[in-house]
């Protein structure tokens, strides 16, 4: 599956673009020939669609990178408790920049605790890398086909998340999280894990059949991040195919420049903002501190409005619920 040069390297760092084909449109074709043939449209209308939907986008999807080194201090500053994925990160991007290479990153793994900020990093990842991010949840996964997609034989079946992914997304690179990986059922009819054994490995990734579709797509220049809090959950094979990288809960420093950074972000995506003061307080730091930072913003969103409730224009300590489940008294926004 080919790629060919869409944008000329860009000196800002800013990202540049091939264009790389997914899959082989001839083959969808003669898919589709032979499904016309065998008089089974109707039966199969939705396999149809798809074959039809393929080609009428075609093959080709932008295939993004850095043009260089991005600027990564903000990241860093940001998610301080994940130096060592950053670092790596870095590593792999200096080596596409300057190159017609597409820029490769190995799998993660991301070990930790809930609330540290694991997900949050892989959407502030999508956006460095300038490409797309799709979500997949495992602890909801009860068939091993949500990945691989279903037979088109069985009712109701549909095509698995990568090759939404890749044939309904505009990226032949997304980054693709599979979340809670250690949760994925044990009480399913099929392994929710399977497909991973050859979409973690870049060759066997290249072709990978989704089942639905039946049609190969190229998968090996997906970004894969899986996260966890407990990697005894995850079968050894699939470790193995992944760096992994414990992450643990921010310092009581670092909490107070992730809430910082978050009223800040907060107070400028709403117009409301503006009411409020440019920085909070040191008391609301040290209490925000104190919570997850997945739990920072619900507990910041409480705060202002509180705050705005009372017509003030800063946020005190009590407008905050309490870490702990002692909540103070309840804003508009909890």
């Amino acid at each position: 599956m080919s790629s060919n040069s869409l944008v000329a390297t860009s000196d800002l760092n800013l990202p540049i673009a091939h264009m790389r084909s997914v899959f082989h449109a001839d083959e969808v074709k003669r898919k589709l020939i032979k499904l016309q043939a065998s008089g089974g449209e109707r039966e199969h209308e939705s396999l149809r669609a798809t074959y039809e939907r393929m080609l009428e986008r075609g093959p080709q999807r932008f295939a993004v990178k850095p043009s260089g080194v991005p600027r990564m201090e903000p990241l860093y500053d940001l998610l301080p408790n994940f130096t060592e994925v950053l670092d790596d990160v870095k590593r792999h991007v200096a080596l596409s920049q300057d190159s017609r290479d597409a820029l490769e990153v190995t799998p993660m793994l991301l070990l930790g605790p809930p609330g540290v900020g694991k997900t949050h990093f892989a959407r502030q990842l999508a956006e460095l890398l300038g490409t797309g991010m799709s979500l997949v949840p495992m602890s909801s996964m009860t068939a091993g086909w949500l990945l691989s997609g279903s037979s088109s034989q069985w009712k109701g079946a549909k095509p698995g998340k990568v090759f939404e992914a890749l044939v309904d997304g505009q990226y032949a690179n997304p980054v693709i999280v599979v979340d809670e990986i250690d949760k994925a059922s044990a009480d399913a009819q099929y392994d929710p894990l399977g497909a991973l054994y050859s979409l973690l490995e870049h060759d066997t990734a290249q072709r990978f059949v989704d089942e639905f579709a039946e049609v190969a797509v190229d998968a090996s220049q997906v970004i894969w991040i899986t996260t966890a809090n407990d990697e005894r959950g995850i079968p050894e094979p699939i470790r193995n195919r992944m760096n992994v990288y414990e992450i643990e809960a921010p310092t009581p420093e670092a909490a107070r420049r992730i809430a910082s950074h978050l009223y800040r972000t907060i107070r400028d995506e709403h117009d409301w903002g503006r009411h409020f003061a440019d920085e909070p307080s040191d008391d609301v730091l040290d209490q925000l501190a104190t919570l997850a930072p997945r739990e920072m913003r619900r507990a910041l969103m409480t705060g202002f409005g509180n705050a705005r409730l009372d017509q003030r224009d800063a946020i005190g300590a009590d407008d905050l619920p309490r870490a702990g489940g002692n909540k103070s008294r309840m804003g508009f926004l909890q």
